[in-house]
């Protein structure tokens, strides 16, 4: 059995330091089902001390006062840290997570190293100050940094939502209280430890695990200036009701339900892959951009539904630490129930499991799901309305293009989708018309240094690239002295 990695202390104002409270977090190896980890559960009491010690650290300290330059000195040692320890991070998220290992060193350690770059590469691009006339005379304005930054972060993903928050922050001269999930915790206070080596000053950054009941005390503390979440709709609605007692500033990237049109023209040896890479095989289709609806032209529907369910039917799933392992488990044995009920609902709502549809035979040991293609699926059920978070896909069909693009933004969501098609040209123009925050013309990508966020019910405001940066921001205006006249 692998050793248990424990941690006993919490970071706090940049210190490790003993928690407030005895209650502590296990972490269950969704593979084994063993308990692989254990870290102290951060309380209110811990939240209030992290809080002060932040607002200590932004109000007199020196962070928010250094200049750009020594900033992006700092969060550069750590940007290279990461990439120099990247294979030790990949291990630590697919023990706690259960992501296959190439999905842990591409999507999850060396993903984070990219936020990292790209914020840094717009923060070199970025002024502080500008200078620009206005109607009555000069004018400066000022970006001066938020402030206390409550990040909250979920578990699918862990370090890239946590690099798409800290990176920037840390970069406009913010203090950030980090509230991993009580799911994945491990590899936050991981970094904890690199962040403290690359110098960053006491006070600037805290660690929190904890539940919902500290998140909620955190995103409600008045010491806090914004908040910065990634998770479902559900909670995100409740960060936006409790951060307006306060007039909190919020950013939330929340959930998706994306849809893949083929167009009548598309490659299906472009499509496929594209497909797949995008649902299934992007951490176990434990994703939020995931392309869990594919729209295809009733005149090629069979034909789609052949290759798609061999291609969702070949894939090996198992044990994730196997370099020939596509899908893993799901992270918590509630998430597995979560597929599974989805899979039955899809039944009865009618639609045609053309693969998958259970547990995998021999996969007693473990929280997996099948890959699982659902047909006959039209856009009214509810499997194709709701966010499912696994290996579940709907294939549903549409007679003309118009009709596609109808179907594509008939959602809650708006987070993610591809179109495909051979005339590119085309299927860029059609990709305009899906309201969507992001969309790849033949292809599935998640580009680091474009604005990434959503419309609708997938979140508010934008995270990477200079807009990632501009969201730590508040902008000020310095009216000058008008010159004297001559």
């Amino acid at each position: 059995m692998t050793d248990i990695v424990e941690r006993r202390m919490l970071f706090i104002g940049g210190k490790w330091t003993g928690p407030a409270g005895s209650d502590t977090i296990d972490i269950v190896s969704p593979v084994t089902e063993q308990v692989v980890g254990r870290v102290p559960h951060a309380t209110p009491a811990d939240v209030d001390k992290a809080v002060a010690a932040a607002r200590e650290a932004f109000d007199h300290g020196p962070w928010p006062r250094a200049t750009l330059a020594e900033r992006i000195e700092v969060v550069t040692r750590i940007k290279d840290a990461l990439a120099a320890r990247h294979r030790e991070l990949a291990e630590l998220v697919t023990l706690q997570n259960g992501s296959p290992m190439l999905f842990s060193v591409r999507g999850q350690a060396l993903s984070a190293v990219g936020v990292f770059a790209t914020a840094l590469a717009s923060a070199a691009q970025c002024t502080l100050e500008d200078e620009r006339q206005g109607t009555g005379g000069p004018v400066l304005v000022r970006r001066e940094p938020v402030g206390v930054v409550a990040a909250v972060t979920p578990w699918n993903v862990p370090q890239l939502t946590i690099a798409g928050k800290l990176a920037p922050a840390l970069l406009a001269g913010c203090a950030v209280i980090l509230k991993p999930s009580p799911e994945t915790p491990l590899d936050a206070l991981w970094l904890a430890d690199v962040c403290a080596e690359a110098g960053l000053p006491e006070g600037v950054l805290s660690v929190l695990p904890a539940d919902r009941e500290t998140s909620s005390y955190l995103v409600a503390h008045p010491g806090i200036d914004k908040v910065a979440f990634t998770g479902s709709v559900g909670a995100g609605k409740a960060i936006m009701v409790s951060a307006a007692r306060n007039l909190t500033r919020v950013s939330l990237e929340l959930g998706g339900k994306s849809a893949a049109i083929l167009l009548d023209d598309a490659d299906l040896s472009v499509a496929v892959p594209a497909i797949v890479g995008g649902t299934c095989a992007a951490n176990s289709g434990q994703a939020c951009v995931a392309l869990t609806r594919v729209l295809v032209p009733a005149s090629r529907y069979d034909e789609v539904a052949a290759v798609l369910t061999g291609a969702f039917a070949s894939l090996k799933v198992g044990d994730p630490a196997d370099p020939e392992t596509a899908v893993g488990p799901m992270v918590t044995r509630n998430q597995q129930r979560r597929n599974l009920d989805y899979i039955r609902i899809g039944q009865e709502e009618g639609a045609e499991v053309l693969t998958g549809g259970g547990v995998p035979e021999g996969l007693t040991t473990g929280w997996y799901v099948e890959p699982t293609l659902f047909g006959e699926v039209t856009n009214d059920m509810r499997i194709a309305r709701e966010e499912i978070f696994g290996p579940v896909v709907c294939l549903i069909r549409y007679e003309t293009e118009a009709e596609a693009v109808a179907i594509a933004n008939d959602s809650d969501f708006g987070l993610s989708g591809a179109v495909f098609g051979a005339d590119t040209d085309h299927a860029t123009e059609v990709a305009r018309h899906i309201r969507t925050g992001t969309i790849t013309v033949n292809g599935f990508r998640l580009d680091l240094a474009a604005p990434f966020g959503g419309y609708k019910h997938s979140g508010i405001g934008r995270e990477f690239g200079p807009e990632g940066l501009a969201a730590y921001f508040e902008y000020k205006t310095v009216n000058l002295p008008a010159p004297a006249k001559a």
